[in-house]
């Protein structure tokens, strides 16, 4: 298991022991996926995390939110194209959204983790903007 792995399981657990309402775990797992994307990983996983990071950074969704989105673009279709991936995915990592205090500190740093990693995959926003315009209606 590589550490990342071993983090983001830390992280999961906090993140779905969250008694908060807006599912913050969803924006774990989307900013997880989005920086830690290689070529071997299936291009539904990249599309869906950049939509709900699109989604939660630039147009305030909450994660359950999110996480509908997701169901509605996952009964629209089954082809998602393959996206440039970034050389740099962002400043902040899962280590440093670990250190903060849990409680708000740390979900403020996951939202600070959220917009990192969105701004590392600034080229395809264009792309995501328009997935989410086509399939979820979103402008």
């Amino acid at each position: 298991m590589l550490k990342e792995d071993k983090l983001y399981d830390e992280l999961a657990f906090y993140t779905l022991a969250h008694s908060g309402p807006d599912f913050i775990h969803q924006h774990a797992v989307d900013a997880y996926t989005a920086q830690n994307a290689d070529e071997s990983t299936k291009a539904i996983a990249v599309v869906f995390a950049l939509v709900g990071l699109y989604l939660h950074i630039e147009k305030g969704y909450t994660g359950k939110q999110v996480q509908r989105a997701h169901m509605v673009m996952a009964n629209r279709t089954k082809a998602w194209p393959k996206l440039p991936l970034p050389a740099d995915r962002g400043t902040v990592r899962i280590e440093d959204v670990l250190k903060a205090k849990p409680g708000h500190e740390r979900d403020a740093e996951i939202g600070r983790w959220c917009a990192s990693v969105w701004q590392s995959w600034s080229e395809s926003r264009t792309a995501i903007a328009a997935i989410a315009r086509e399939h979820l209606g979103v402008d």
